[in-house]
Parts: structure tokens; C-alpha cells; sequence
């Protein structure tokens, strides 16, 4: 029998699928992601089923569907039954040692206590090290000798000193990783947003990053009010507002990107000291895109192209790939039932998700041609609508459906890449419309039943 493989994990936090060099940014430095996508898999059609942080992320763990985990921000802890039926859940009681070290996003009180254990964090994790820049400290952490270190470099190392660890004991068993960088995600609250580790001081000084698209007034008050009024709009104003602000943020956060690839960098090293690398599998993905300015807006949550589109590769030294770029639809929800497949562990029959190995070895045998997307949060004080929507290989369709009367936007993303142009009321696409509905209904009621 083959020794099960390890695997590795790298999830980032609000990374659009266009901020990698391998992805066609002629600007952006990923020197290092872009070595697994060459010689791995790069999915180019990776999309968030919601985006959002803290649904996605259980999506991510169990998937499953946000519909069918319910769990997101300011919801009920998530329950049991899903977290037992987690990918690291099913990986630790099939002999891995699982470990976690970042942005959980799922905060450990979000994890129904399991009755058997007393915490079902620990039926998931045999180390687990959660912490997000929400601190006081933010992404500048003081060291005990009195330095200054970034969070993503601290992340790096608590990767590495769990590598070294995994060495220095000789163990034979496999382990299953989960490395959660907090970046790129802006530090709200502070007036920089972006702030990146000192080793990219100076990137990107010298660029002009194209402007977004979509961006201009007239857009803008072409969208309904209740988007005009939302958080999107609110946030866009301290981040996108101006030209200089578009820059500077945008160099800041391409610095970020840069500062993770650093440390991807730092971890595959590790992994070559320690001789793991030729049976070590590295997943790497982000929790949901982001608005970086298009459309007059600034976040994610509504169901347009920057919002859900993710960056997702595979690399697994094991395997000759023939096709480095698939192009079918692929989703968050697939990567816990491909984790599962390649650690040879059954995944159980609630998983809503497909396993990515049959696509990577041009094995599979049909696959999906469209996909149901929600964001259904509340949060306090704060407007962000909730919808949902469907996205086939042409067409998009959403919905928000709190509204009075509901608003839908229907676009052909094959000739509006961009969603430009709503096409409801336009009496040529009356069916188009009629069957959208439908078929968003439909799969909201299968997504939704357990």
C-alpha cells in the first residue's frame, strides 16, 4: 500500500482569481504560487458558493452549501453533525494528524460543543492555533523583544515550526495542514487598510494599476438604491474613492499577496528540508473574492463576478499532469469531498460538493454546468442585502429577494463579462428570465433539503 499523502492547505482571505501572476496579472509578483499552478492544476473557473467570510469557510470545512450548513455570521454555533462530518474531523479519525493555524473564521465558539468530547474543535483538530487581525495589534504584532512582526510572517513561521516538529518527532503518521492567512484582508479601522510586511516595502512603487471597470458615477447611479446605500458603497469611500486612494490601496494590497507568496515560498522549503515534499499535496484557494473599486463598490457580498471568483490550484508531486488549466465550473464546496479523495477517506453521503481528482486526471465523467449562490447574513447595524442567484456557463441570475418588489438582474456573461448590462424587462429575454427563475427556485430547494 502507497503511504497516505499529506496535504496542505493554504486558504487566503478576500483574494480575488485575478491577483496571481499565473492568472494573466502582468503586474502582481507570485513568483511561488505560480510554481504549483505550472506544475499543478489551476482551475480558472473557481468560484465562492457565498462571499463571505465566515460561510464560506464552514463551506469550505463541511461542503456544504450555506443553505444547508446555516451557519454564517451572528448565526447558531454550527452544528454538530456537520462538523463531525468536516473534512479534518473525518481525516483525524482515519489516522492524520490535523492541525490549523490562522484565520479560522469559524471561531471556535462557532462549533457546537460535541457531547462525546466536550469541544468539537478538538474532534477536528489535534493543533489548533486561531487568530485574526481584528486584535489590537492588527497585522503588526510586537515581539517579545521589542520587534515589530507582520502577521503573515508569523503565520509562516508557526507553518514551519509545525513542519519541524512533524521532523523532529519522525513520525510516520500523515498529517493534513490548514494554513489560514489573514491577508489580504484591509485592517479596518485603521487609516493605512493595507498594510504589508516590511520585505515588500517598495513593490509595485513605481506601477500604474488599471482602473476598475464599471467604475465611473454614471454606473454607479444606474444600480438601485438599496446597492447605492449599502456597506459596499460605504466602505468604497475609504478605500476606492479617488484615483490616489484606487493606487494606494491597490499597491498595498498587491503587497499583501506579494507577502503571502513569501511565505508559500518559506513552506515549500520546509517541506524540502524536511523531505516531505514529494508526498505532500498543496491546495492553495481564497474564502471569495472582492470589489476593488468595479461597479462604484468596495467588499463582496452581492453575487456579481468579482465577488465569488476565487483562485484555486492544486499541486500533487505524485501526479504527471497532462492539462495545468481546467476551465470547468468548481466550487469551495468541492475542496473538502477533493481532500477526502486524496486521503482515501470516504466522504459522507450529506457533502454537497464534487471531488476535483477526476478533473485532474482527465477522468471525469461529465461535470456541472451551472451552480447556486447565496449571501444571507445579518449584521447590526449595517446595510448589506441578502440574495441569492444561479450562474450557468452563459447566464447569471440574481435575486434580492428582501426587497419590495424583489430585484433581479439577468446578464450573458458570454457577451457581458463585465455585467453590464441587466437585461430584465427586455422583452427579447422574457424567456431567458422565466427560466432563470425556475431553475434558481430549483436549486435552491435542492440545496436547501437535507
Amino acid at each position: 500500500m502507497s503511504k497516505p499523502p499529506n496535504i496542505l492547505f493554504i486558504l487566503t482571505d478576500n483574494q480575488r482569481s485575478d491577483l496571481l501572476g499565473c492568472a494573466g496579472n502582468p503586474i502582481i509578483l507570485t513568483p511561488n504560487i505560480d510554481r504549483l499552478a505550472e506544475c499543478g492544476v489551476r482551475f480558472s473557473n473557481a468560484f465562492a458558493t457565498t462571499p463571505s467570510c465566515a460561510a464560506s469557510r464552514a463551506s469550505y470545512l463541511t461542503g456544504m452549501y450555506e443553505r444547508r450548513h446555516q451557519f454564517t455570521f451572528y448565526a447558531p454555533p454550527l452544528q454538530t453533525k456537520f462538523s463531525n462530518n468536516s473534512y479534518p474531523a473525518l481525516l483525524k479519525s482515519s489516522g492524520y494528524r490535523t492541525g490549523f493555524i490562522g484565520k479560522f473564521g469559524v471561531a471556535a465558539n462557532g462549533i457546537e460543543p460535541s457531547l462525546e468530547d466536550g469541544c468539537g474543535i478538538d474532534r477536528m483538530f489535534d493543533h489548533f492555533d486561531n487568530y485574526e487581525h481584528w486584535t489590537d495589534e492588527g497585522y503588526e504584532i510586537r515581539q517579545p523583544d521589542g520587534r515589530i512582526k507582520h502577521l503573515t510572517d508569523i503565520t509562516g513561521d508557526k507553518a514551519i515550526d509545525f513542519l519541524d516538529r512533524h521532523n523532529n518527532e519522525r513520525s510516520n503518521q500523515p498529517f493534513c495542514l490548514s494554513i489560514s492567512f489573514n491577508a489580504p484582508h484591509a485592517q479596518d479601522g485603521d487609516s493605512r487598510l493595507y498594510i504589508w510586511p516590511k520585505s515588500e516595502d517598495g513593490l509595485y512603487a513605481d506601477a500604474t494599476l488599471p482602473e476598475p471597470a464599471n467604475a465611473g458615477p454614471a454606473f454607479f447611479e444606474s444600480l438601485p438604491l438599496f446597492i447605492q446605500e449599502s456597506e459596499s458603497r460605504v466602505r468604497w469611500h475609504t478605500r476606492f474613492d479617488t484615483s490616489e486612494n484606487f493606487q494606494r490601496n491597490m499597491k498595498g494590497l498587491y503587497r499583501m499577496v506579494s507577502g503571502i507568496d513569501r511565505n508559500v515560498g518559506r513552506v515549500v522549503e520546509a517541506l524540502e528540508r524536511h523531505s516531505l515534499a514529494s508526498n505532500t499535496i498543496i491546495i492553495y484557494a481564497s474564502d471569495h473574492g472582492m470589489y476593488y473599486g468595479e461597479r462604484g463598490l468596495s467588499d463582496c457580498w452581492q453575487l456579481n463576478e468579482e465577488s465569488i471568483r476565487i483562485p484555486l490550484i492544486i499541486f500533487d508531486p505524485r501526479r504527471n499532469i497532462s492539462c495545468p488549466v481546467k476551465n470547468e465550473m468548481v466550487l469551495n464546496i468541492d475542496i473538502a469531498p477533493t481532500i477526502l479523495e486524496l486521503a482515501e477517506v470516504p466522504a459522507p453521503s450529506i457533502v454537497q460538493g464534487r471531488s476535483l481528482i477526476p478533473l485532474v486526471d482527465d477522468s471525469a465523467d461529465g461535470w456541472r454546468t451551472e451552480f447556486f449562490c447565496e449571501h444571507l447574513f445579518d449584521i447590526p447595524n449595517i446595510d448589506i442585502p441578502k440574495g441569492e442567484g444561479i450562474r450557468t456557463e452563459q447566464w447569471k441570475y440574481i435575486r434580492y429577494f428582501e426587497q419590495n418588489p424583489i430585484h433581479e438582474e439577468l446578464y450573458n456573461l458570454e457577451e457581458d463579462p463585465h455585467e453590464s448590462h441587466n437585461l430584465i424587462g427586455v422583452p427579447e429575454y422574457s424567456y431567458q428570465i422565466a427560466k432563470m427563475r425556475l431553475k434558481c427556485t430549483e436549486l435552491l430547494f435542492k440545496v436547501s433539503s437535507s
